[in-house]
């Protein structure tokens, strides 16, 4: 890429951990070889094992955040720091930092808002089965609620612009940000981009924080709200089907007893299926009307983000297909 192009862009590389002590070194010193004009912030989330101190003594600028969850390192993340390009990873050694420059170049060339380095071989390292099956799992249903732009939602691998850091709410607390990452691309429409990189074993000494059934539970609820808030019509719809197929059901031997006899003598089981048959139809009224709201926040959502100014550096068209040139944090354009 042509160094016109990043002279004059702030790239700020993001290392929210917890309890890392025995990687965050070596992945700090690693961002800093490939990308050395970059700022790079570590936000440590109540470790207990001297990950603050290993990440200010490889020269990561470390901020404390209290509330225990990746989601709230996140969002704290991208309210304090101001930057053109993002650049977000696990403290854990898993993902390769110098795939950094790869993620920079392609977020500049496919003009994207979000580049997703998806990993290569994450099925067979996942360290567990649970963790390998509960991947396919999400992805699949990933793509059958939300649509086909992404195959790994849950890579923690990502580069992004300016305008995407700064529209984004970030309301989930835990591991969970990242599907909510994708769905907002997704509601939006951005343009994003997937890279395929490789995904490393956790070095000895250094733990997975994930509990397969504990944060599957918090994602699989992420799930379930973020179709509720994004695509209401397609929730209550199905809950409204739901209720109205049991009252068919209980409905349906009261009826041939009706038709057969002339009398109801199952009174109480005629009332439920009644009952269950009007809370159908009210879901599937609120649906309706959910849906015209939800589409009103996302043109205001959309209306938002379009008002974001791009730096000029990334308007101007790619002039060859040289090396990343990384800019000074004190360059940053305010835009």
């Amino acid at each position: 890429m042509a160094r016109s192009r990043t002279d004059n862009l702030n790239i700020a590389v993001l290392l929210p951990c917890y309890n890392e002590a025995a990687t965050i070194g070596t992945v700090v010193q690693g961002f800093r070889a490939t990308l050395p004009d970059a700022a790079i912030h570590v936000y440590d989330n109540n470790s207990t094992d001297g990950t603050a101190l290993q990440a200010m003594l490889a020269g990561a600028h470390v901020v404390r955040e209290r509330r225990q969850g990746k989601g709230h390192v996140v969002r704290r993340m991208f309210a304090d720091i101001d930057a053109d390009i993002y650049i977000i990873a696990d403290g854990d050694g898993t993902y390769a930092p110098e795939d950094a420059e790869e993620l920079v170049r392609t977020l500049l060339t496919e003009r994207a808002d979000m580049v997703v380095g998806t990993r290569r071989g994450v099925h067979a390292d996942a360290g567990r089965q649970g963790h390998a099956l509960g991947n396919r799992l999400f992805n699949l249903l990933y793509r059958m609620i939300f649509g086909p732009d992404f195959t790994d939602i849950f890579s923690g691998y990502r580069a992004f612009s300016r305008r995407f850091v700064k529209s984004f709410p970030a309301v989930s607390g835990g591991f969970e940000i990242e599907t909510e990452m994708s769905v907002h691309a997704s509601r939006l429409k951005l343009p994003v981009s997937e890279l395929e990189l490789d995904y490393g074993r956790r070095p000895e000494g250094s733990h997975s924080k994930l509990s397969t059934f504990r944060d599957g539970a918090k994602i699989l609820w992420m799930f379930a709200m973020l179709m509720k808030e994004t695509r209401p019509f397609a929730f209550f719809s199905a809950i409204s089907a739901t209720f109205m197929l049991a009252s068919l059901g209980f409905m349906a031997p009261v009826l041939a007893e009706y038709f057969e006899t002339g009398l109801v003598s199952r009174m109480p089981t005629w009332v439920l299926s009644t009952a269950l048959m009007m809370i159908s139809f009210m879901l599937f009224t609120a649906g309706v009307i959910l849906d015209s709201v939800a589409r009103a926040r996302a043109e205001q959502l959309r209306i938002h983000y379009m008002g974001l100014e791009r730096p000029s550096a990334l308007k101007a068209p790619l002039s060859d297909a040289g090396p990343v040139s990384r800019a000074r944090p004190g360059k940053a354009d305010a835009a």
